[in-house]
């Protein structure tokens, strides 16, 4: 009970920061334009509200046309009692609250209507870039303060894998790169770009041979256009059992290192998952290191090629170091690892439209999973920024009722000079928040389904 309360809190808070985040980034976005914002609210407050506050009315401020301009007392403040988000009222704004009579009077000037596009553009975006600066803030203060965790190459036993155009010359899956050029390699920024403009690398193979690499002159082109060079072999160590799974059915426990199925060695996650096509729906055996033995248990993967398992985190099993940052070199590196996370979250995505990939969609269940069990900070900070780039990610989707969806009309209005019907707007705001409701209820639905098995 402990550990769910640990995990809750770390979920509230989390959410709670990144919501008011989202939000004052169109709040400010907003004010910056002279356009009201009439609430501002954490979470949702249908018919009553846990906290409310409304400033005194002061002078009234106007532009230099003399029109009346917004300020900061216009805005009631307060806190929902429903924890699915929050929202701020933009005064002349077709939002969640569907609020069609003051859209039915004449346009004020300090309404969001009144404004030109590219400021109502400015204004819809606002929210999901200040989630994505402040991941990068977070991540930033992660470097400066606890410093990057890495695996040397020497430190990853089961090497790397190699796409097919460096195969091509030379390199080998496990291969462990060891220098370029004579000089000793070490995970940096540019140590995948040291081995691409070398003209040897030496690398260890099968854990005892020393093996020189010869590339050509142009090698470096060749992987521009091949997108990749290598990336780590992932030992598959089991961090946990699915309820229901094949593998809780075959008696696969925590801490199981999977290397075979059937005749085939899987001594890494990605010649796992090719054997695991093969053997998909077809009764079969799984080998297995636990406590220095090995073990053959039987096991039928499912249709869609899974076993039902969690992975052990490569930092996990892998021995790691760790670097330090100054203040100043943190704010690059927090940059970087930002748009890092943001780039493998986007190409992760294409998962979602599978079959197995819509089965792992999760709710709060899920989020609340993300975090440890004890309290841990860095953990803790870490799961916010990540959360934050996927929050600043899925609201800038063309989607109705989300950022995105506002951003696709405006676009429109930019390109085609004119607005959209305000009834295209109002209909496709009530599909996107019907379509999100269902998403909202599968999803936590999913949550209570995998914890029936479990």
């Amino acid at each position: 009970m402990e550990a769910f309360l640990i995990k809750a809190i770390q979920l509230i808070v989390a959410l709670a920061v990144l919501v008011v985040i989202h939000e004052f980034g169109h709040y400010i976005m907003a004010r910056a334009f002279g356009i009201k914002v009439e609430k501002f609210y954490l979470f949702f407050n249908p018919w009553f509200s846990l906290v409310k506050w409304k400033p005194k009315k002061g002078e009234k401020k106007y532009d230099k046309n003399g029109n009346e301009r917004a300020t900061w007392r216009d805005t009631e403040y307060g806190i929902g009692w429903l924890p699915l988000g929050g929202y701020v009222k933009i005064a002349g704004m077709i939002d969640e609250s569907m609020d069609k009579e003051q859209l039915a009077k004449p346009a004020e000037s300090w309404e969001f209507r009144s404004k030109p596009a590219y400021q109502r553009l400015l204004v819809m975006i606002g929210g999901v870039t200040f989630n994505f600066i402040l991941a990068i803030v977070i991540y930033a203060g992660i470097a400066w303060y606890w410093g990057e965790k890495y695996i040397p190459f020497e430190n990853a036993y089961e090497g790397m894998a190699f796409v097919p155009e460096a195969q091509a010359v030379g390199f080998r899956d496990g291969d462990i790169p060891l220098s370029a050029d004579g000089e000793k390699l070490d995970v940096s920024a540019d140590a995948f770009m040291t081995m691409a403009m070398a003209k040897n690398v030496r690398v260890l193979r099968n854990h005892k041979d020393t093996v020189d690499i010869a590339l050509p002159s142009n090698f470096a082109l060749t992987l521009s256009k091949a997108k990749g060079f290598m990336t780590y072999r992932v030992p598959v160590v089991v961090a946990e059992v699915q309820g229901g799974s094949p593998a809780k059915a075959a008696g696969m426990a925590v801490g199981d290192r999977i290397v075979g199925l059937d005749t085939l060695e899987t001594r890494s996650f990605d010649e796992l998952g090719k054997a695991l096509e093969k053997y998909a729906g077809k009764p079969t055996t799984v080998s297995v290191e636990r406590d220095g033995k090995l073990i053959k248990l039987p096991v039928t993967p499912t249709d869609g090629a899974k076993l039902g398992f969690k992975l052990k985190q490569i930092t996990d099993v892998y021995p790691t170091v760790s670097v330090k940052y100054s203040l100043l070199a943190s704010i690059p590196q927090g940059w970087k690892m930002g748009t890092d996370k943001l780039t493998s979250y986007v190409k992760s995505m294409k998962y979602v439209f599978t079959k197995d990939g819509a089965q792992s969609i999760g709710g709060f269940g899920t989020l609340g999973s993300l975090f440890p069990e004890k309290w841990n900070w860095m953990s803790f900070w870490e799961i916010m920024a990540f959360l934050s780039v996927v929050l600043a990610f899925m609201n800038i989707l063309p989607i109705p009722a989300l950022d995105g969806g506002h951003v696709l009309f405006l676009i429109y209005e930019m390109i085609t000079r004119k607005q959209a019907p305000e009834k295209v707007i109002e209909y496709a705001q009530i599909a996107g928040m019907a379509f999100l409701l269902l998403l909202l209820v599968y999803a936590n639905g999913m949550d209570v389904v995998r914890g029936m098995l479990n």
